[in-house]
């Protein structure tokens, strides 16, 4: 089976190549970690303390694990911690956030890539985040008796009839796995329906509400809101984050709309894809607005002359939107409002209390969105004239609004304890003996043959 799957990869991978050399050349995406990716030469592990191994795809799956993290050092501080991630931007924030823990790309599914790794790092437990089901690394790490756990588990609405369809294939995938923390009931089902053992999955919640910051006047706030020269600005700010191509212009379209009624508006713009940043000031200037850049203006942008138009601060630069969320009054969340993407993290803005408004395209996060629907504490904008529309009321109506985001913020605080949760079962997956023993110590129970052919 790992050479079969082995195969697989390296026709997908060839048939892949044009488009990725192409990025690499244009963008410099796919150069780095050639090593540790393909030949799963990660660094060399030196301690024999119980070691978890975090894996973490991207920027959202290595800032949740602040809070659980945090808590182990506290709860565990004789456990080693080491912590994989598969894109640059996530490896760059992992470095930032966890600058005293060893990161490292994660070698891609071959075979001997994650056998070498696993061997390099010689983890207690591998624990993937969220659902990332990698079935080389799952086997090998269950073959040399590392313990492999799934936390903050999730299987979308969209995405469950594809693993559903494959059900037949990931099965022995899933048996690997000693368990699965799920972020909701919804997930947890999902989890059984494709062949996880039931009495494996735990419904745990979702860490993302544990390390949501939710006081708009904590330090980082009050430096971002200096940084942006947003200090003494009179009126309120309205921050569009993590959007997508095309929902700038919608974005801007309704802040100039707003700002005809309401000048003192301030517009803050953070695209999903920072790179897209010297295109999208190059546009926003075509449109007729300054723009102060993130990345290349240093110095906090000057207050505007008198009659003249604020610019439009463009944030591009990556792990800043959390800060920046607690300066909104006013908040879109973008990859929204087209279909094919989404949505994106609409908790963020949630717990800093601001008044929360995204498209309809949310299959990302839909629990989250159900619970602040339910609430009234959120609204979705299906397009321009909604989106324009919502600015306006919400700023003619201020108490509503804030009420509305309050209203927010106290479903987020309502939603913590998934850290705790998580980390008692790691707790009881480390505290196991290794599964040659377990299945040494049952073959005991069912008698001296039994015992005679386990070992």
């Amino acid at each position: 089976m790992p050479y079969l799957l082995d195969a697989a990869y390296v026709v997908l991978l060839s048939i892949c190549s044009p488009v990725l050399l192409l990025r690499a050349w244009r963008a410099g995406k796919y150069r780095d970690g050639y090593a540790q990716k393909l030949w799963g030469r990660v660094p060399r592990r030196l301690g024999n303390a119980p070691c978890l191994w975090f894996h973490a795809v991207s920027v959202g799956e290595v800032l949740l694990l602040r809070p659980l993290i945090a808590d182990l050092h506290r709860r565990r501080p004789d456990w080693e911690v080491v912590i994989s991630t598969t894109t640059p931007t996530g490896l760059d924030v992992a470095r930032r956030t966890f600058p005293d823990l060893v990161t490292f790309y994660a070698p891609l599914d071959f075979s001997w890539a994650v056998r070498r790794a696993l061997g390099r790092v010689r983890p207690t437990a591998l624990v993937l985040v969220e659902t990332e089901l990698w079935p080389n690394l799952i086997r090998a790490a269950s073959d040399q008796g590392t313990r492999v756990a799934v936390i903050n588990g999730r299987i979308s609405r969209r995405s469950h009839p594809r693993y559903r369809r494959f059900r037949s294939l990931l099965g022995p995938t899933l048996r690997r796995l000693d368990l699965v923390g799920a972020q909701s009931e919804e997930s947890a089902s999902r989890f059984r329906d494709i062949g996880m053992p039931a009495d494996r999955v735990t419904v745990t919640g979702s860490i993302k509400y544990d390390g949501l910051e939710s006081l708009r006047d904590a330090p980082k706030v009050r430096a971002m809101r200096r940084s942006l020269g947003l200090d003494d600005a009179a009126g309120p700010v309205f921050v569009a984050g993590s959007t997508m191509e095309g929902e700038e212009a919608v974005v801007l379209r309704s802040y100039q709309a707003a700002r005809a009624e309401h000048p003192g508006l301030r517009l803050v713009i953070v695209p999903r894809h920072p790179e897209r940043g010297a295109d999208l000031a190059r546009w926003i200037e075509g449109q007729g607005h300054p723009v102060w850049r993130r990345s290349v203006d240093r110095e906090p942008p000057a207050g505007p002359a008198p009659g003249a138009s604020p610019p439009v601060l463009l944030i591009d630069t990556v792990g800043e939107l959390s800060s920046i969320w607690g300066m909104a009054d006013l908040a879109f969340v973008g990859g929204s409002l087209f279909p094919g993407r989404g949505g994106q993290n609409m908790m963020e803005p949630s717990a800093f209390g601001a008044s929360v408004l995204f498209g309809p395209h949310t299959s990302n996060f839909r629990e989250a969105v159900e619970g602040l629907l339910d609430r009234r504490a959120a609204r979705v904008v299906r397009d321009e004239a909604e989106l324009t529309e919502a600015l306006r009321s919400d700023l003619a109506d201020s108490p509503s609004a804030r009420a509305r985001g309050q209203s927010a913020r106290g479903f987020v605080l309502a939603q913590r304890g998934a850290t705790g949760r998580t980390l008692g079962l790691l707790d009881r997956l480390v505290g196991r003996p290794p599964r040659e023993m377990q299945r040494h110590a049952e073959a005991l129970r069912l008698g001296p043959e039994s015992a005679s052919s386990a070992a």
